[in-house]
């Protein structure tokens, strides 16, 4: 919470408008004073009579010093400003009713329709509510319909009547799950169209192109020409005249047009010169390639942040530092602004990666296997651009039917599970991370860490639909069957061996992977002679994938005389494409290094799917990539007709032609082990699974006072120092729990044998002993715990028994509380991680739960179907649902409780820790015997109530 009159700079913020262009939000300052009277007198008289219903030509010194000095609670203001000039300015006053305030916008004319008021008033709404505001009101003319529309589309519950000639109208600014989604979309729509921009550029600067062969703007420059950019490209370098066959300009500002992306090549220490050029031109976007900000510490990250701030301050994203490029291979676009040496096969698979050495390995990867790409990007350093911004535009993205991620480090998990679970359920998304991501930060990445329990950030991933693997390699082998085959239909798998031993360890790796066998055929004759083993294999395949049983077939081989690996893969794929079922391959214990066996291998035709003939490697120096750090071999399908500055960019008919959906890439997966081929084929069943279920609704449960709640914690917030957490009472717990409908069985602490005896006559018998020790008063083994005490007497010896044993523990207070039905204990813990917001942790309470790691993670927010799968997701969850004889559990409550749990995580950040432990599920109902909140002040999540780019 702002302090009054203190300037709050964490509500600082980048935005994305919804063209795509970027801006700068900030509260207002006394400084401003003179931009707000530059804004007022270049709006039209009808905008400011819209706003003041008068028309006045400027403002006067007092309104100038009332709108720009406010004192961030009771009145805020905030303006959005593109370069030094505002573009939008939103303001609240509150009003005599504490909690009401009046908001009003002022846009200006040039900026309108580019969502300005929208972006002001999400985060107006969201300093108001900071600041205990829970409803807004507006006058507004009737004939301001822009307003009065900004206001009816933010999602809110809008009230209006007419009165004196004005429109009144007034809303609750509490988030809805309507205003949340109207939130989303537009986030969608802005960051999609950003990306577009940059992927779909009609024109392209170089900016430090060279004629010098081996630098890298000698290499940006040609790959650009020769991938047949259908767009025009212009070469910038002061110190030559001509480049590549076209004139080199000095500097933009010779361009002749407006350029829509500029590539940067030079030295970073003219980075910053290049980036102000650029602003002045109006460029909509850069591409980064120069390096050398990771390299230097404290000030290389702070130079990048600077040079971050100034691109989006004038509405240009950046794509880097030290990115790899861009590529793009619509037929439209044909966009190879990268170190690629020729642009890619077309292809459905679209491709993120940060680190220049990832891209070259995810590029090699792809280019060795014959996977076609739709687009590439490189994020470098990711100071801007995202991959959250990537699967925004690959979402909408027609010829994108698969997704691929190498995370060195995440940003915004919250934000990217998010995106990911709606992208997951129309596309396959894979995302390859090591174990470390998310703990460790590479050279250059300025972003947070998490603080979450192990295996937290992998079980969000899971919780969004997204296949998770650890190399390239991994997410290659997943890739090359969504791309290529349909998705199974189901966990059914027919398998084919010409050898009995190999087909059973192939059986036995399906039942490992969660499939099963449907099919198991091991008898094969394929040394028989190409023309009749082929049929046989091709009838036998056939008929397996006819029965409603087998959703898949994996076939693997040992070598046969007289039958080459591609006449059986092109066998296998016209069955595959024939019954529209998955099929893959797996040539094992061929040694000839010529047939390249790793990749989609063979078309219908017999031919390799990148024009190859039959049983043609893909050329080994493409597949490592050359020591320079770029692909060494050229890609098959580069253009060759030079993109130059007098050609005409494609028009839009064009463009919207080449971007039909499209269809799979023919070829069959083949693998030169059937472990990797199973394994990439149980992802994807996997993946199918979850896309096909119910993932259940966005359900608040009932009776949740959420103005309760924060009331409590404001109370506790107020004794909270900046770093400090405090620990809630007993009664404070009570309440805030019960703000949310969960009930904390009672207790009452005591220091006399005496008070004992009292509060449990208040309780009422019979009572359990506990003592206060946190790690001791629920270890039943260690004596911390006593239970069943029926009467005073019996009551006066447990404390004297129990004082004893503790005794070598030390000394400790004890609390009486009155007996719970018996039932299953659980733990339901819940943090506030610095990176990944709220985490909310279900395991079987009891040492075990922690020596053997059995804990359940998720991220809120929480549906129906999350929470059944939190609660189903220990190994030990088994006892729930009746376990050696003993009746189940009543499941149903304790996902209520579960849902409570995470719905009080999501919506209050400054509840740093939650410890249910125990919770006592029995068949009917269930009790919370204990609860530990800790209260600190909260970080700003970074994926909140208001559109922001990631700082």
């Amino acid at each position: 919470m702002a302090t009054d009159g203190q300037y709050p700079e964490y509500w600082e913020a980048d935005v994305v408008l919804r063209d795509g262009g970027t801006g700068h939000l900030r509260p207002i300052s006394p400084s401003d004073a003179d931009a707000v009277q530059a804004f007022h007198v270049r709006q039209s008289q009808n905008s400011i009579y819209l706003r003041f219903f008068t028309y006045k030509a400027r403002l006067s010194a007092k309104e100038l010093k009332r709108f720009t000095e406010v004192d961030h609670r009771d009145r805020v203001a905030f303006v959005i400003t593109r370069g030094d000039d505002i573009i939008g300015i939103g303001r609240y006053d509150r009003l005599d009713d504490p909690l009401e305030a009046e908001v009003a916008f002022n846009v200006s004319d040039h900026h309108q329709g580019r969502g300005v008021g929208s972006i002001l008033l999400e985060h107006l709404a969201a300093a108001a509510r900071e600041n205990g505001i829970r409803r807004f009101s507006a006058e507004v003319l009737p004939e301001n319909r822009k307003m009065i529309t900004v206001f009816a589309d933010a999602g809110y519950e809008v009230e209006r009547h007419f009165d004196d000639g004005v429109v009144m109208l007034s809303f609750d600014i509490d988030p809805t799950r309507r205003s949340q989604a109207v939130m989303e979309a537009r986030e969608h729509r802005a960051e999609a169209r950003s990306m577009a921009e940059l992927l779909t550029p009609s024109s392209v600067a170089v900016i430090g192109a060279s004629r010098e062969w081996g630098t890298v703007g000698y290499a940006l420059l040609e790959h650009l020409i020769d991938g047949g950019f259908t767009g025009r490209v212009y070469a910038v370098n002061p110190e030559a005249f001509e480049l590549h066959g076209m004139i080199s300009h000095a500097s933009l500002a010779e361009v002749p047009e407006p350029v829509d992306l500029a590539v940067v090549a030079v030295p970073h220490d003219q980075v910053d010169a290049v980036v102000d050029d650029c602003a002045r031109a109006g460029v909509r976007g850069l591409l980064v390639a120069t390096a050398g900000y990771a390299d230097d510490g404290d000030e290389g990250l702070a130079r990048q942040r600077a040079l971050v701030h100034k691109a989006r301050a004038h509405g240009m994203r950046v794509v880097g530092p030290a990115s790899l490029g861009l590529v793009n291979t619509d037929p439209a676009v044909r966009l190879n602004a990268s170190m690629a040496p020729a642009l890619p096969r077309r292809g459905a698979l679209s491709l993120f990666s940060q680190s220049a050495g990832l891209g070259v390995l995810l590029y090699a990867s792809a280019h060795r296997r014959g996977l076609g790409v739709s687009s590439v990007i490189s994020a470098g350093n990711r100071a801007d651009v995202s991959g959250n911004d990537a699967m925004q535009f690959w979402e909408d993205d027609p010829t994108t039917r698969a997704v691929g991620l190498y995370f060195e480090s995440i940003g915004n998990p919250r934000k990217f599970s998010r995106i990911a679970r709606r992208l997951a359920r129309t596309k396959p998304v894979i995302v390859a991370k090591s174990d470390v991501t998310g703990l460790q930060l590479p050279p250059g990445h300025a972003v947070r860490t998490t603080q979450a329990p192990a295996g937290a950030l992998d079980s969000m991933l899971r919780q969004s639909g997204v296949m998770r693997v650890e190399t390239t390699e991994q997410l290659m082998d997943i890739a090359q069957i969504v791309a290529s085959q349909p998705l199974p239909q189901g966990p059914g798998v027919a398998v084919f061996s010409n050898s009995s031993a190999l087909g059973k360890v192939v059986a036995d790796g399906v039942v490992s992977q969660g499939m099963t066998v449907a099919r198991l055929e091991t008898g094969l004759r394929l040394d028989s002679g190409q023309s009749v083993a082929l049929p046989a294999l091709a009838a036998a395949v056939a008929e397996a994938l006819r029965a409603e049983s087998v959703h898949a077939a994996i076939v693997t081989t040992l070598p046969a005389r007289g039958l080459t690996a591609d006449a059986v893969a092109a066998c296998l794929q016209e069955c595959a494409e024939r019954a529209g079922k998955p099929v893959i391959a797996s040539f094992t214990g061929i040694l000839d290094a010529r047939l390249q066996l790793d990749g989609l291998v063979a078309t219908p035709s017999g031919s390799r799917t990148d024009g190859t003939s039959s049983g043609a490697a893909g050329a080994a120096d493409g597949t490592d990539g050359a020591a320079d750090g770029t692909v060494a071999a050229p890609l098959e399908g580069a253009g060759t007709t030079p993109a130059r500055a007098d050609r005409p960019a494609a028009g839009p008919a064009e463009r919207e032609t080449a971007a039909a959906v499209l269809p799979l890439q023919r070829g069959l997966p083949c693998f030169p082990s059937p472990g990797a081929a199973l394994a990439a084929l149980g992802a994807v069943v996997r993946y199918a699974q979850w896309r096909s279920r119910d993932h259940g609704e966005f359900d608040d449960p009932a009776g949740v006072d959420v103005d309760g709640a924060a009331r409590v914690l404001g109370q506790v917030r107020a004794r909270v120092a900046d770093i400090e957490l405090t620990r809630l009472t007993p009664e404070e717990c009570a309440a805030l729990m019960g703000a949310y409908g969960i009930h904390l069985l009672p207790s009452a602490r005591f220091t006399s044998a005496d008070e004992a005896v009292e509060q449990a006559g208040r309780l009422g018998w019979p009572v359990a002993l506990k003592t206060m020790d946190e790690h001791l008063r629920h270890r039943l083994d260690l004596g911390g715990v006593r239970l069943n005490i029926d009467d005073a007497e019996s009551l006066r010896r447990n404390i004297t028994r129990m004082e004893k044993v503790l005794a070598p523990f030390g000394h400790f207070g004890m609390e009486v509380q009155a007996m719970a039905p018996s039932g299953q204990a659980c733990s339901i813990n819940a943090i506030e991680d610095p990176l990944m917001g709220p985490v909310v942790s279900f395991g079987l309470a009891g040492d075990s739960v922690n020596l053997l790691d059995d804990w359940a993670h998720a991220v809120p927010p929480l549906s129906t179907g999350d929470v059944a799968d939190l609660v189903r997701a220990p190994r030990a969850s088994r006892k729930l649902f009746g376990y050696q004889g003993l009746p189940p559990v009543d499941v149903a409550a304790l996902e209520d409780l579960v849902a409570r749990v995470a719905l009080l995580k999501d919506n209050h950040p400054e509840i740093a820790r939650l410890d249910f432990t125990p919770v006592l599920v029995a068949s009917s109902g269930l009790t919370v015997l204990s609860a530990v909140i800790d209260v600190g002040n909260p970080q700003r999540r970074t994926d909140s109530a208001r559109r922001a780019m990631r700082d």
